[in-house]
């Protein structure tokens, strides 16, 4: 691809994203939406997936920034569930879609609508992440969600070579399908657990930020072609580094931190933003192969295979959700609460994505109906994000599930960062009985104030509200403290601009005046 349509493609996505954030709809449905306008757009070059760029270019970083946000204590908490959507429901969906379209379509033979099947099975990672961060839902749902889409990458594609391969010919029947699917899921996670350490290790030796950082995006590629190099799931040992390194990550040092969260959080900007208006760039290439299947026929196959993935998600969600815990006391005792609103919402939220689009690229041409496949593909994950991303949210307000309970949550960091001050203040003051860590009575005192204030900060959150403004005590402290700085920042704008003081001065005064506004305001926004 040329220089400039791809700088488009990056920079008109950005933009519709960055629209997004102002409007009640989720960026990936906008982005889909502005894709599918912008095919049709004259001059708009023709963008085609290309599954050797979508899945070990695009796809790892994407798993790796999902996983390292994760919280492996929390996943874990959740396997039973996680394992059923992840590994269970996408098995089912593959025998499930592909049956149900190998009943349909004439002509369409069994293994060919298996590999449909396995194609359209998985629901997105990016997708579901978005479009629940975006609605606030409660945080075990969001934990389930968020662990099913980490792994049913691997479960699908893993489908999909042994469906593929019983297509073209070369199967090796139902022990080889079997074998292969353990040495996909086995190797990749053997891979992420024999990289995870030697990583890790290597990231807190490191001490200049800008190597550590340049480690940090290597990371998910190396753990990629690892497992690939040996047959195993890539995407299982991305997520597994990824899982360790989010979980350790505070062995870092602080400035590693904080430079790689910015350096991600534009990575996952960019990457998620072009990639769901990759998907709706993709209409006139699908229909372009549509061949023989054209019409009301075509139609009516799209919503065939639409129903069923929809359908074929509740019919498996409902009893991965209930039958357990019939069969379980302990399950019961630990899940206590669990109603049919949980079920209803984790089954319309299988909204599918680009891993769907990549993989229907994939199959090879020799493969009978391969541009009937991409045809439902596409129209089955622009169903789903359109169909389903659009009316969660308000399914959501029907049933009304309980918010997240901000007040416990901040209950519970103001009482952490309470033993945690405490446990400053009795080393501090060891410290300070040292002669070599002698200070002046008045810096001290700076170290215990600046401890007190951080103790302070967050119990001010559940105290009584500015009556003009409605911020809290510790939100107008920041804001003051934001104008504050802000004025001697213009301050020592206006020396530089009068020759007083240096250009390189001027950086190093502004970097301080930044580190110190970082600290008085924490940017809670995601």
């Amino acid at each position: 691809m040329e220089v400039l349509p791809l700088v488009a493609l990056v920079a008109g996505s950005a933009a519709v994203a960055g629209l997004a954030r102002r409007t009640p709809v989720p960026a990936p449905l906008l982005l889909v939406a502005a894709g599918l306008l912008a095919a049709y757009v004259p001059g708009v070059p023709s963008y085609v997936l290309d599954p050797h760029i979508v899945l070990p270019l695009l796809l790892p970083p994407l798993l790796h920034t999902a996983g390292v946000d994760s919280s492996y204590l929390d996943l874990r908490a959740n396997i039973r569930p996680i394992g059923l959507l992840s590994v269970g429901y996408v098995l089912f969906a593959t025998l499930a879609v592909g049956y149900a379209a190998y009943l349909l379509v004439p002509g369409l033979s069994l293994p060919v609508a298996l590999v449909l099947g396995a194609v359209v099975a998985p629901p997105d990672a990016v997708a579901a992440t978005a479009i629940a961060r975006k609605l606030g839902l409660p945080n075990r749902m969001t934990t389930i969600l968020q662990g099913e889409s980490l792994v049913n990458d691997a479960t699908a594609i893993t489908a999909y070579k042994v469906a593929l391969a019983a297509a073209v010919g070369v199967s090796a029947g139902w022990a080889g399908g079997i074998a292969e699917f353990l040495l996909a899921s086995v190797g990749g996670v053997g891979v992420g657990l024999l990289l995870m350490v030697p990583i890790h290790q290597l990231r807190k030796r490191l001490r200049e930020p800008l190597l550590q950082n340049t480690l940090s995006l290597l990371i998910p590629f190396v753990a990629y072609a690892a497992a690939e190099r040996v047959h195993a799931s890539g995407v299982l040992a991305v997520v597994v580094v990824a899982l360790y390194i989010g979980h350790r990550n505070w062995q870092v040092d602080f400035a590693t931190r904080l430079q790689e969260e910015a350096v991600w959080k534009v990575v996952a900007f960019v990457l998620e933003s072009v990639v769901f208006a990759l998907i709706g760039l993709q209409l006139p290439v699908v229909l372009r192969g549509l061949g023989e299947y054209q019409g009301l026929d075509a139609a009516w196959y799209a919503l065939a295979v639409f129903l069923a993935v929809v359908v074929s998600r509740f019919l498996w969600v409902f009893p991965a959700t209930f039958v357990p815990r019939w069969m379980s006391r302990r399950i019961r005792e630990r899940e206590a609460g669990t109603d049919w609103k949980a079920p209803v919402v984790v089954g319309w939220a299988g909204m599918r994505g680009v891993v769907s689009l990549a993989i229907a690229f994939s199959v090879p041409m020799s493969v009978p109906h391969r541009d009937l496949i991409l045809f439902l593909t596409f129209t089955t994950v622009i169903g789903t994000l359109v169909v389903q991303g659009l009316t969660l949210p308000p399914l959501i307000r029907v049933l009304k599930l309980p918010p997240r309970d901000v007040r416990a949550e901040t209950l519970a960091e103001a009482q952490a960062q309470s033993e945690a001050s405490r446990a400053a203040e009795e080393r501090l003051a060891e410290l300070l009985e040292e002669p070599a860590n002698a200070l002046p009575p008045p810096l001290a005192d700076r170290l215990r104030t600046v401890l007190e204030r951080r103790r302070n900060a967050v119990w001010e959150r559940l105290g009584e509200v500015n009556p003009v403004t409605g911020e809290s005590a510790d939100e107008v402290y920041r804001r003051l403290a934001r104008e504050m700085i802000a004025a001697e920042r213009e301050v020592f704008v206006a020396l530089r601009d009068g020759r007083r003081i240096d250009d390189e001065m001027l950086r190093g005064l502004l970097r301080r005046l930044d580190l110190e506004e970082a600290a008085a305001y924490r940017e809670e926004s995601t």
